[in-house]
């Protein structure tokens, strides 16, 4: 056993203990395993970034807003929202922005006068954003210009208003200007309301690779819960890993993030946004991802810490700029979202020397609470999602529901206070993935015996040849490791003889070059011959991913299968 291990358990003890910061105790209401000190309400849990006035919070395009000047804008919009439109505890108003100050401030803004808060994948169709909003009956709608354009025609229908944000100069949008409503509103307090603990907060539709998403239900008490306990992670991991951390501040540097994924995904709203907010630390917006303006952002505003999709990360390191970059301060590394690859810790080890690594396994239903891996816990078990919150109880199940011994392979099962409690308008959903206050993930894992979790693969990905389980994130894990293959996806393809067989999707890095002989040679040795896949499509393009950055295999299945 590495001495990580019992540190990590003395330091969430510590933390833990009656009387402690992160105190646990029993909920006694739910059962479940709460943080005593945890805020209430999101109201409670916004309004703790006020103490830090006039240090700078948000950079976005040359734009600059100190801590005071953003609640200012929430403050004004929430006047706006209790008393010229209405809204009342309970009303659904959506979000649909790229990533931009406005999409922050209407959040605060909506989560505090106690309304329901719907962020929406602002890459959707116009189709996919009238489904949202149709769905959620929402009454208003933020959206910037683009969006805005997208929704027009089918607003009236759903009884659904419209406030616009980032609009070209010399439009007129009237009534609906989110600037001119912030104007008009300036100084105005923030409206007293009556919220409670268990009021729903927020309806998150999922970024699912299938399908119509489904809209995650939470309280105000699941995503603070959720909240909190991303700070006992930071805090338990920083105790556990004291000389990484001394490393950090002897930089010189202030803590600063880059946010560079979608702000409507748990990723983006929680980790970044919604703990920076509190935390007193700038954060650093893109509109959308490229390598080479996050390059000279970091350089900059001297960012500190980067967290993304693996291949995010990957594609950054990998940058022909990133040496004559400058990059010294940058510390803290993370991949979130999809799996991490073997070449996710060789390549960070061999870019950055003295980097603060992490990992971590979480969705949108869990309030992307589950388990947490960083600093020398990586180093040890760099495949591994890491510890369990003190939150979340879990289980692997098989095809039968029945729970599984410890270390054994099957679905896994949360049980947590930062779960959702069910899908929006979802019956049929709800009854299947809920069960006595347990949750399927629709992943496969297991558990081992240092309480480290290890996710194996999508249970909807598990191809089965001939009675054969193949998962694919295995060969896609050694596909990824030979020094051509950029990213990789393994897909299932229709055989006669077995069901189905392994094939691949295979982007290869600029100008390598790489054929079917070649790379069969490579996986012998590494992977059973059964595994290898019988077709092999190679690529320069993209792979296709979703806002959490995972591949949309049935878009690959359309293309080069169908």
């Amino acid at each position: 056993m590495s001495h990580i291990v019992n540190r990590l358990a003395d330091c969430t003890d510590q933390l833990c203990q009656p009387g402690a910061p992160f105190e646990v105790i029993k909920d006694s209401s739910s059962h479940f395993s709460i943080f005593k000190n945890a805020p209430a309400t999101l109201r409670d849990l916004i309004d703790a970034g006020r103490q830090h006035g006039d240090q700078e919070f948000l950079v976005y395009q040359g734009e600059r807003l100190t801590f005071t000047q953003f609640f200012k804008r929430v403050d004004a919009l929430s006047y706006h929202l209790i008393h010229s439109l209405g809204i009342n505890n309970g009303d659904r108003v959506a979000i649909a922005m790229r990533n931009c100050p406005e999409w922050m401030v209407s959040y605060a803004a909506i989560v505090s006068v106690g309304a329901v808060v719907v962020p929406l994948n602002s890459w959707g169709s116009a189709d996919e954003l009238h489904y949202g909003l149709k769905d959620s009956a929402a009454k208003l709608v933020f959206c910037d210009q683009q969006r805005s354009e997208l929704i027009q025609s089918f607003l009236s229908k759903l009884n659904c208003q419209a406030i616009v944000a980032r609009i070209a100069q010399g439009d007129i949008i009237g009534d609906s200007d989110f600037d001119e409503i912030i104007a008009n509103n300036w100084n105005k307090p923030l409206p007293a309301v009556s919220c409670n603990t268990d009021d729903i907060a927020q309806i998150m539709y999922t970024s699912g690779t299938t399908g119509r998403p489904k809209g995650a239900v939470s309280s105000h008490k699941n995503i603070c819960q959720a909240i909190y306990s991303f700070e006992f992670h930071a805090m338990c991991s920083a105790m556990a890993n004291p000389q990484a951390i001394e490393k950090m501040f002897a930089g010189g540097f202030p803590p600063c993030t880059l946010l560079s994924v979608p702000l409507f995904h748990v990723s983006g709203c929680y980790a970044a946004f919604l703990l920076n907010l509190r935390g007193g630390r700038k954060t650093v917006v893109m509109y959308k991802w490229s390598p080479e303006q996050a390059l000279k952002l970091i350089s900059t505003e001297k960012v500190t810490i980067f967290s993304a999709a693996p291949s995010m990360v990957l594609e950054l390191l990998r940058h022909p700029d990133f040496h004559s970059s400058d990059t010294s301060s940058l510390f803290s590394l993370g991949g979130g979202g999809a799996a991490c690859p073997p070449s996710f810790k060789t390549v960070i080890n061999n870019t950055l020397a003295n980097a603060y690594i992490g990992t971590g396994y979480g969705m949108t239903e869990s309030n992307a609470i589950c388990a947490n891996c960083s600093g020398e816990a990586f180093t040890y078990k760099p495949t591994s999602a890491g510890t369990l919150s003190p939150l979340v109880e879990w289980q692997t199940r098989d095809k039968d529901n029945n729970i599984l011994s410890k270390g054994e392979r099957g679905e896994i099962w949360l049980k947590s206070v930062c779960n959702v409690s069910h899908y929006w308008n979802k019956l049929d959903a709800n009854s299947k993935q809920f069960d006595d206050g347990w949750m399927a993930t629709g992943d496969i894992g297991y558990l081992d015996e240092e309480n480290f979790v290890f996710v194996v693969d999508r249970a909807k990905d598990l191809i089965i040849r001939g009675g054969e389980n193949i998962y694919p994130a295995e060969i896609e894990a050694i596909l990824t490791s030979h020094p051509a293959v950029s990213e990789a996806a393994i897909i299932a393809e229709p055989d006669e003889q077995f069901g189905e067989i392994p094939a691949a999707v295979i982007r290869l890095r600029a100008s390598a070059e790489l054929n079917h002989n070649e790379l069969g040679e490579y996986l012998l040795g590494k992977l059973a011959v059964f595994k290898h896949p019988k077709h092999i499509w190679f690529c320069h393009d993209e792979l296709p991913r979703n806002a959490a950055g995972k591949v949309l295999k049935s878009e690959l299945v359309q293309k080069y299968i169908a």
